[in-house]
């Protein structure tokens, strides 16, 4: 009986790694330009939501600025969603990601960033110097337009 309960205290889960793209390496579209940027997370986007709920997204990116996926991280509601850093990393270290790219829209069509956005976006940069994955840009999209950080010298 001693021994049936010691064996299921180490009873755990197996972790794996696995990360198997589709895309052959030479296919991947390259990130040159934050408008690269909002082409790609456009074509990507639901329009059905961009003017409904705020969403926010993560583009993975290699060495070479080639694009190795794109990531929903959450949807919300009419003024906000959750951007949690662990599942942003978490999905960049197992898409092997070295750079990664943020996106979340503002349904109301405003692209300036709030305070919580120029916070998210310190904080994003500096995790990701810990972990060697560097944050290259923040976007923030509408159905008129986008906002770079990047552009604006933010990050």
């Amino acid at each position: 009986m001693e021994n049936t309960k010691e064996t299921r205290l180490y009873q755990v889960a197996e972790i794996q790694l696995l990360y198997k793209s589709k895309v052959k390496p030479s296919e991947r579209p390259k990130i040159s330009t934050s408008r690269d940027v909002h082409d790609i997370f456009r074509a990507t986007w639901d329009d059905t939501k961009l003017e409904l709920v705020e969403q926010f997204k993560v583009m993975l990116t290699n060495r070479a600025n080639k694009v190795l996926g794109i990531f929903q991280v959450s949807t919300g509601g009419i003024s906000g969603t959750v951007a949690d850093p662990r599942l942003i990393f978490a999905a960049a270290i197992k898409g092997l990601a070295s750079g990664i790219i943020l996106a979340h829209n503002h349904p109301s069509g405003n692209l300036q960033p709030s305070q919580a956005d120029i916070d998210l976006t310190r904080r994003m940069k500096e995790a990701g110097k810990l972990l060697e994955i560097q944050l290259l840009d923040h976007i923030i999209l509408s159905s008129e337009g986008y906002y770079s950080f990047a552009d604006e010298g933010i990050l």
